[in-house]
């Protein structure tokens, strides 16, 4: 959150200081080049990575990549139409930023079957940074590729090198007395509960809060708590107790593991490595070598009934061989 807050401080001061404000582009744009380093600019079909924050013109934040703990990468698509995204990007090259305000009417009228935005105002508001390219050119498709992989590993190798000091800052902030199990699971059980532990096999019944370390909650079964955040709020979500059987590999392993020292009516906070998690691939919203952090309180445990009949595995039929055809 504090990087999110640093770039619109640089950004905010970079526009300060620019006599000219915001110029006029195609189709309704309005941009405002902050900081213009390179001296080639993004071609379609090079890679771009980038770091980007979308509000709306009231200043409600819709997305961020800062919040998502890594830059955004693409292909450079071709325009849809004159004065959209790509089309303001491809103005920009390695190390530039820029403000940009895309005209919602235009993107409604060249966009067909596209839906309004669910909020006021004329413009979608971008602000980014362009972190790397890598142009196409006259490269092989291979030797682009090769390119690519080398930098989304030194990315990789980054974020898993930060990986245990977002761990201990983030405890330490928080001033959270854990304990650490041999797995790296980190713990703190906030409110005890009553009754014997989950155990394998048991199903739990949970309420959570699902954070990064910079303290931006990405899931929540909530509602109370999804609400505080429009981004991460979904009206079609019931919000109710999620329930699941605990110790059989149905959910990460650091719950698994985590939830086996809690009783019914606990609350435990779960700062969990990346290897308990989504690991070095990732998954979703999270980036490969992300710590989670997962606020628990379980609701019920459900026990499994010892006279519940066992399934039945189904017979096979042997086959039997084909009686030849009797000649005529």
């Amino acid at each position: 959150m504090k990087k999110n807050w640093k770039f619109l401080a640089v950004i905010a001061i970079g526009f300060a200081s620019c006599k000219g404000g915001f110029k006029q582009g195609d189709g309704g744009m309005l941009y405002n080049i902050v900081d213009h380093k390179s001296s080639t600019t993004i071609k379609e079909g090079d890679f771009v990575s980038l770091q980007g924050v979308i509000k709306t013109e009231g200043d409600s934040l819709l997305s961020s990549t800062y919040e998502m703990g890594r830059p955004s990468a693409l292909m450079m698509p071709k325009p849809q139409y004159k004065g959209d995204l790509p089309s303001a990007l491809q103005m920009l090259g390695e190390g530039d930023s820029a403000i940009v305000k895309t005209n919602i009417d235009t993107m409604l009228k060249k966009t067909p079957g596209q839906q309004k935005p669910p909020f006021k105002g004329k413009y979608i508001v971008y602000y980014v940074k362009i972190e790397k390219v890598i142009p196409k050119g006259t490269s092989t498709e291979a030797a682009f590729q090769d390119k690519i992989k080398a930098y989304f590993k030194g990315i990789s190798d980054k974020t898993k090198a930060e990986e245990p000091g977002k761990i201990k800052k983030y405890i330490d902030d928080n001033k959270l007395t854990v304990t650490k199990t041999a797995s790296g699971l980190n713990y703190v059980i906030t409110k005890p509960g009553s009754g014997a532990n989950l155990a394998a096999g048991d199903t739990a019944v949970i309420s959570y809060i699902g954070k990064f370390t910079n303290g931006k909650v990405f899931e929540t079964n909530i509602k109370e708590e999804a609400m505080k955040n429009k981004a991460t709020y979904n009206p079609m979500n019931p919000y109710k107790p999620a329930r699941f059987a605990v110790g059989v590999k149905q959910v990460i392993p650091g719950w698994d593991e985590g939830l086996l020292m809690l009783n019914k009516g606990a609350k435990a906070t779960l700062v969990i490595p990346s290897a308990l998690a989504y690991g070095e691939q990732g998954g979703g919203p999270i980036a490969p070598f992300t710590p989670l952090v997962f606020d628990i309180e379980v609701i019920d445990i459900v026990h499994p009934n010892p006279n519940a009949p066992k399934p039945v595995m189904p017979q096979m039929q042997m086959p039997t061989a084909q009686q030849p055809q009797a000649k005529k």
